[in-house]
């Protein structure tokens, strides 16, 4: 099985790439259509800001391959946002595959802190993605950013607002959690992914 992780300018990429070898996967990091287009599944992870990520997917075309890719795809907190029509952060417009648009976390007291960052649990998980996974279990967030809850949402979980910790629609997966540093659950996250 060849899987590919896109290569563009937000980090992250290692800790996916050592989650995935963990499983026996040894993935290739690339920015090449060619290659995006033929893996069998492909990773879209993510640390950084949206404007200029959108502006770098579109210089180097990745918005159009992204678009156009039919195998599974899971992409990974921004790698999430990237996906929605449109993200508050650098008032960015995105890929549009999902009908939401990302807003800023905006505390409502003194002991809520942006980004929201730890372990929280998941709720609501449907799809194959959560095959074999329970309701509260814990994932590991780091984001000032989010995803309201929508018909696509396939797990929610609760910081400040209920917001979507994971989406879904034909062949993408977007987890707004870190797979690759939630523990058991992320790697049971994983094998489902790869597994589809």
């Amino acid at each position: 099985m060849e899987v590919a992780i896109i290569k563009y300018n937000a980090g992250n990429i290692y800790s996916v790439e050592c989650a995935l070898r963990r499983l026996g996967i040894d993935p290739v990091v690339s920015d090449s259509p060619e290659v995006l287009l033929r893996a069998d599944k492909v990773l879209f992870p993510g640390v950084g800001e949206a404007s200029s990520a959108m502006a770098y997917l579109r210089k180097h075309g990745l918005d159009w391959v992204i678009l156009n890719l039919t195998q599974p795809v899971l992409a990974i907190c921004i790698g999430m946002q990237l996906l929605c029509s449109h993200s508050e952060e650098g008032d960015a417009d995105c890929l549009g595959l999902f009908d939401t648009k990302v807003r800023r976390f905006v505390p409502q007291t003194d002991g809520q802190k942006v980004p929201h960052m730890g372990w929280n649990t998941l709720h609501n998980l449907r799809g194959p993605l959560f095959k074999g996974v329970d309701e509260g279990s814990y994932a590991y967030f780091v984001h000032s950013y989010y995803a309201p809850v929508s018909t696509d949402c396939v797990a929610q979980c609760d910081y400040i607002t209920p917001f979507c910790a994971a989406l879904s629609k034909d062949n993408f997966y977007a987890t707004q959690f870190h797979v690759e540093k939630s523990g058991a659950v992320g790697v049971r996250i994983l094998e489902n992914f790869l597994a589809l």
